[in-house]
């Protein structure tokens, strides 16, 4: 069999691991590997790049995807989807492994439906793709996060300060309350928990009232103005008597060595993606589920997203006292 690998959207770490799990296991069924370049771009440019095992050799340890990636709004047309089909087909590609999130597995699902042999690999640092517990990335952008927290509160410490850390999230607010629980942050701020900056300036008030002479405020980056938005207001507040500083990490959280974690998680779903199309079963996301990799119908989960558990919100305003 011919099976093809690509990964699409935002890149995450782990990305690597998976990519050689599939090119391995393809290689060692017997099979041939092809990985596609720049994610749907590639299949619309048939970009194609023969991958053998020691192709892959020394990538594990590596952030990012070898094989690059690019959001591709021209997809999402069913003429686009149509000319991929056509360009898989033509280079006689049996199957393919998707690696990406909410977007991308949804174009894995249009291929399905026009009768490719394909399944997803859950992947997103955002962690909220329906259908697994976490997903590629999570794990390495959240101590990415936590060092730079941790690093901040001795700076916050030393001078009494309140830091305002920015991290990744645009529509999901789990990394940042993953690092305000694990970092001990005094409070977060995310997209589903809108805060005005009087809320955010009562509660770092209260948090002083009861001792606390400075404090981390973990800040989404998909909250309306960011960090800078508040810290813009608290500007224009003297009153507040908060002495502010902004840390934006922004795609810092992307790019570091993938945690074993990731290595680990990446290597699993990799190969069990690539087995079930080597075997015919094809049409599935494959994902983390009760700590064993588990294989859902990419259409329960194609644009759909999982929100944020309600519980890591009352988790964090407690470990906050």
């Amino acid at each position: 069999m011919r099976i093809a690998v690509l990964t699409s959207g935002g890149d995450a770490p782990g990305m690597n691991a998976t990519i050689r799990a599939v090119v391995r296991t393809v290689d060692g069924a017997g099979g041939e590997a092809v990985g596609v370049r720049h994610g749907f771009a590639g299949l619309l440019a048939a970009d194609w790049l023969p991958l053998g095992a020691r192709d892959v050799g020394g990538i594990v340890d590596r952030g990012g995807t070898m094989l690059g990636s690019a959001r591709c709004p021209e997809f999402r047309t069913a003429d686009a989807q149509e000319r991929a089909a056509a360009n898989l087909r033509a280079a006689e590609i049996d199957g393919v492994v998707v690696i990406g999130g909410n977007g991308t597995q949804t174009g894995a699902n249009a291929l399905a439906r026009l009768g490719l042999a394909v399944n997803g690999v859950a992947s997103t640092i955002d962690n909220d793709l329906e259908g697994t517990d976490i997903t590629l990335g999570v794990d390495t952008a959240l101590n990415v996060a936590l060092e730079s927290v941790d690093r901040l509160r001795t700076t916050a410490a030393s001078h009494d300060r309140a830091f305002l850390v920015e991290v990744m999230g645009r529509d999901c607010g789990y990394l940042a309350v993953a690092a305000a629980i694990t970092g001990g942050a005094e409070a977060v701020v995310t997209p589903e928990l809108p805060t005005t900056p009087d809320e955010l300036a009562a509660t770092l008030a209260a948090s002083r009232a009861r001792g606390k002479r400075h404090a981390i405020v973990v800040v989404a980056e998909g909250v309306p103005g960011g960090a800078m938005g508040f810290a813009r207001a608290f500007a224009a507040r003297p009153d507040l008597g908060l002495d502010l500083r902004v840390t934006i990490l922004g795609h810092v959280q992307r790019g570091a060595r993938p945690s074993a974690f990731d290595r680990l998680l990446g290597t699993r779903l990799g190969h069990a993606a690539a087995t079930a199309l080597l075997e015919g079963r094809h049409g599935f996301l494959f994902g983390l589920s009760e700590a064993a990799v588990r294989a859902v119908p990419l259409a329960d989960v194609a644009g759909r997203t999982r929100p944020l558990d309600p519980m890591l919100l009352k988790l964090a305003a407690t470990m906050a006292r």
